[in-house]
């Protein structure tokens, strides 16, 4: 399962701001962004201005880093935004949004997507009542995403739902005391409060 294996801070501060990839601790003052809030490297206190390829490039680069993708699959996500009906940026976003560890994430059974994309993995979740390991498996609309009765996962899920950071999107309902969401309706892109302008994404791929 390939994923990004280095320093998650190192991301958000080439971004210039928090992607909440850490959990609590982008919530406290280890933040890299409250601590050392330029671009890592030798130079990053020093880079100019970007060309419009920058800021279309940054874009893309930022949604990825949230989501946790790495390029191939980013790509094939856009060829599927692409080929539905409507925006092709918020249909995009909404593929994003119908993952399984971001679902997890998004219901706040984990504090990241990145914890959201470990719990899938390691077979904690179910979907339908279905045992399901696959991080990236899209969501339908119905579906019900339930913590497993044999999971030893409960009391860091109970931490997590009552630390509350995040309100459960209107497109997912949560119950709380069964550990249980249902995904109600497709998300709309007022639903999505992610930092991603995402026609510059569409316009980066269309050149």
């Amino acid at each position: 399962m390939a994923r990004y294996r280095d320093a998650k801070c190192r991301l958000c501060r080439r971004e210039g701001q928090k992607l909440f990839l850490k959990g609590a601790r982008c919530f406290t003052d280890k933040c890299a962004i409250e601590r050392r809030n330029y671009p890592p490297g030798q130079h990053g206190l020093n880079r100019g201005k970007l060309t419009a390829y920058g800021v279309q490039l940054r874009e893309k680069q930022k949604a990825k880093r949230i989501y946790g993708v790495l390029e191939s699959q980013f790509r094939k996500y856009f060829q599927w935004a692409e080929a539905e009906k409507g925006v092709t940026g918020e249909n995009l976003l909404r593929l994003l949004e119908l993952r399984l560890d971001n679902v997890v994430h998004r219901l706040g059974f984990a504090a990241s997507r990145r914890e959201g994309r470990q719990m899938v993995a390691h077979g904690h979740f179910q979907v339908n009542g279905r045992k399901v390991s696959i991080p990236s498996l899209l969501v339908k609309v119905g579906d019900a995403v339930q913590l497993r009765s044999t999971s030893k996962m409960q009391a860091r899920i109970d931490d997590n739902v009552n630390a509350g950071r995040g309100q459960v999107p209107q497109w997912l309902e949560l119950d709380s005391n069964e550990k249980k969401g249902v995904v109600r309706s497709l998300p709309l892109r007022d639903d999505i409060q992610i930092p991603v302008a995402e026609q510059l994404i569409v316009e980066l791929y269309s050149k």
